[in-house]
């Protein structure tokens, strides 16, 4: 039931993507930071960044249109996608943005000010046919990768969101927050593999299980869809205090 609903939350986000996409603009935060405005895009990074200090990256899991984009892609290419030296791509892409986006800032004009709707109309995104060549493309952006190399590759590889999650989680530890965490029981488990056939993200949970590193993998989205998978429920869900 749990992972019908998340695959429900994802199709809807992925749905409203028309709608919300300027709210995800690695762009137009730059365009704003020229005019020292704080816009929408700005406010949710940060937001994100607030969520991962207590959830991880449960946002790719529930929450992500781009998520909900890549796992209908899955229906294609259902193979993991390969990982290692390629996750740190996205690491180099968000590294050069930001320092876009304090430059930017640096030498922009103007008092600050906050506007979410900044650069859209009335809060709707797509407001004109031109946006929709934006809208395509970047959907293209997304969902090629998925397409040739299979499991949620642009989470791996682009997203330029995760890094996002990824500092707010090591920031919640550093402060010891309390944190959700799937956490496994080794002696229940018997290595049958489901766990890893179920993952969206292509990753090895029974070896991450069987290492102990599963409740510290960065590239763990806490969609749960280890934990429904397990005949012996050896996983679960916790919050933990670091």
């Amino acid at each position: 039931m749990r992972q019908k609903v998340r695959k429900g939350l994802l199709l809807f986000s992925f749905l409203a993507f028309p709608i919300t996409i300027w709210y995800f603009s690695p762009y137009l935060i730059i365009n704003a930071a020229m005019e020292h405005i704080i816009n929408g895009s700005f406010i949710v990074f940060c937001l994100m960044l607030i969520f991962s200090m207590f959830f991880g990256r449960a946002w790719c899991g529930y929450l992500c249109p781009a998520g909900g984009l890549q796992e209908c892609a899955m229906r294609v290419n259902d193979d993991p996608a390969k990982q290692g030296k390629r996750d740190r791509i996205k690491y180099v892409i968000w590294t050069i943005w930001m320092i876009a986006v304090i430059v930017t800032f640096i030498c922009g004009i103007n008092d600050i000010t906050i506007n979410p709707f900044y650069m859209t109309d009335h809060g709707i995104s797509i407001a004109d046919i031109s946006n929709y060549v934006v809208y395509y493309g970047v959907i293209l952006l997304l969902v090629i990768p998925s397409l040739i190399h299979g499991r949620r590759a642009a989470c791996h590889y682009i997203c330029w969101m995760a890094p996002f999650m990824v500092i707010g989680s090591s920031i919640g530890k550093f402060l010891h927050l309390p944190q959700l965490h799937v956490e496994a029981d080794k002696d229940k488990c018997i290595s049958c593999g489901k766990c890893s056939r179920a993952c969206p993200m292509g990753l090895d949970v029974k070896e991450l299980v069987a290492t102990g590193k599963n409740s510290k993998c960065t590239e763990c989205i806490q969609c749960g869809a280890c934990i429904d998978e397990c005949p012996k429920a050896a996983l679960k869900y916790r919050f933990t205090w670091k």
